[in-house]
């Protein structure tokens, strides 16, 4: 039945006119529509995403056998005996954001108790908005931070660091991923209902042992999440580590030595003049579908984590 027909004979319904109410019916219509679009952009954009790293890996993989490509433990596209061993990027990848997770997992941890269980109202109220700020920091800030700062001074107690490493980036990364990781536990402690707090403060336990036997495992799914989508934030990172841990690329895992990671190779091959069709032009797309899967491994374990040990209260 149509507002018309709803409406009095003077036009009137609730005290409100019939052109009101279609008027109010188009813009209700007008916006669940807009909404729809702007949701279904970003699904068009990873799928273009999608399309354009497997259509040109594809033909990258038509030169390179898959076993090659993740057993060769050399990744040499430009010489002219190439090697395709993608797993030497993928090992200096997760070396380096596996140091970032090293920092920002306690770091992070304890400032969320903090913030969530010890801080007075005030005091959080000053610290989170300034923790926060740190994410507002370009990251090529932070790569020279870690190249010109952090490098020298672990030059001091590592002798023999080179000035491109593995481990001046990955502590920075830390650092960088810390706001985020210690925002969403803190707010992930802070939904866990005070009554919960008060049940364990009536046992006899202290402040600390309420955070950890009771606040924490109660706020285990969020807290997880947000370390595990710091991780893969990290491993997304890109100038921090073409900056700080230089572009040659070694296997292994020994944070003092020089790597490339999957994005400073994508970054260092952007920069080139790469012929296109070319087989180290499409390597950058082999590379870059690997990160893809990765990001996306860990993206759905936060998913995962969050719906299995999720609380409900």
């Amino acid at each position: 039945m149509s507002y018309a027909g709803l409406a009095g004979t003077d036009g009137q319904f609730g005290g409100a006119s019939a052109k009101f109410l279609r008027r109010r019916a188009l813009q209700a219509a007008l916006a669940r529509y807009l909404l729809f679009f702007a949701a279904a952009a970003s699904v068009l954009v990873t799928v273009g995403i999608v399309y354009v790293l497997v259509t040109e890996s594809a033909n990258f993989f038509k030169h390179v056998p898959l076993k090659d490509f993740l057993t060769d433990t050399q990744w040499t596209p430009m010489f002219e005996d190439a090697h395709f061993g993608v797993m030497t990027l993928v090992s200096a990848t997760l070396t380096v954001a596996g140091i970032a997770l090293a920092v920002a997992v306690p770091c992070g941890l304890a400032l969320a108790i903090y913030l969530s269980e010890y801080a007075a109202p005030r005091v959080r109220e000053t610290v989170k908005p300034f923790l926060e700020m740190l994410e507002g920091v370009p990251t090529v800030v932070y790569g020279f931070f870690a190249l010109l700062f952090v490098t020298p001074l672990l030059q001091t107690f590592v002798p023999g660091l080179s000035g491109f490493n593995m481990l001046a980036p990955g502590l920075v990364m830390g650092i960088m991923i810390l706001p985020y990781t210690a925002s969403v536990s803190e707010d992930a402690m802070r939904a866990v209902p005070m009554g919960l707090r008060e049940a364990g403060y009536a046992l006899g336990y202290s402040r600390f042992r309420v955070a950890a036997k009771v606040v924490i495992p109660a706020a285990f799914s969020g807290i997880t999440a947000a370390f595990i989508l710091g991780m893969s934030g990290a491993v997304g990172e890109t100038m921090v580590v073409a900056i700080a841990a230089g572009k040659n690329p070694n296997f292994g895992f020994d944070p003092t030595e020089v790597a490339a990671t999957i994005t400073a190779y994508i970054v260092q091959m952007a920069m080139g003049d790469l012929p296109h069709g070319s087989m180290a032009y499409q390597s950058v797309f082999a590379a870059g579908i690997v990160l893809f899967l990765i990001t996306l491994i860990f993206n759905v374990l936060g998913f995962y984590l969050r719906r299995r040990f999720r609380e409900v209260y």
